[in-house]
């Protein structure tokens, strides 16, 4: 898995990188299909810090951004969305063909 990291507005210090590759290990153990990883971390306007990441996956791509006070705050924030949906899209790889979603 490949992770790359830029920051807009912030300065990318090795603790910010650490705890978001500590953080995607995380998700890593749950669905290995994972080939890249794309992170932003940002600082707007409003002095309001953003993060967001684009992931790719077999067969699919998922985005997600948070919002928060604090730049650690935004990035668990992101990295609770990314987890729900890594698990939702796992559920239907595994789901796919027998028959168990249908009502």
């Amino acid at each position: 898995m490949q992770i790359n990291i830029t920051g807009h507005h912030v300065e990318i210090t090795p603790a910010l990188r650490d705890y978001v590759n500590n953080k995607m290990q995380k998700i890593h153990r749950y669905f290995n299909n994972i080939t890249n990883v794309h992170v932003i971390l940002e600082v707007d306007k409003k002095f309001q810090q953003k993060a967001e990441a684009r992931m790719n996956l077999a067969r699919a791509e998922i985005f997600a951004e948070a919002e928060a006070d604090d730049m650690y705050a935004a990035i668990d924030l992101l990295m609770d969305k990314l987890d729900r949906q890594v698990i939702k899209h796992k559920e239907k790889m595994n789901n796919h063909g027998n028959g168990e979603d249908i009502v």
